[in-house]
């Protein structure tokens, strides 16, 4: 087996030009079926473990000072962790309703491309 001449295929593969536009659709399709649970989800998850570290910061009295300080750290710590906690199902469920709204269309653009060849 010649390992050189299949590496230079598939480098050549990567630069050749698409002609079939049905798979450019396709993955067109499958980035708008997913790119919103995965936005939602890194913004989420961010903003969650920001909350949590803030929380973190004024119960341990980085951040201000007194027991009403650590009250409030610990409560909004809480909340960061529940939203770091519900992240996963969340992004679960908007996944589920991307990939069910492009289902259709996703299966008979692949049918077609699978049909074709």
């Amino acid at each position: 087996m010649n390992t050189d001449k299949i590496y230079a295929e598939s480098i050549a593969k990567e630069y050749a030009p698409k002609d079939n536009s049905k798979i450019v659709a396709l993955r067109k399709l499958d980035a708008k079926a997913k790119n919103p649970a995965n936005i939602f989800t890194y913004t989420f998850g961010v903003l969650s473990a920001l909350v949590l570290g803030t929380g973190m910061s004024l119960a341990m009295q980085v951040i201000g000072s007194g027991v009403t300080g650590m009250i409030l750290g610990i409560i909004i710590g809480i909340i960061g962790i529940i939203g770091c906690c519900v992240n996963y199902p969340i992004y679960k469920k908007l996944l589920e309703k991307g990939k069910e709204k492009y289902a259709y269309e996703i299966v008979e653009l692949a049918r077609e491309i699978s049909e074709g060849k």
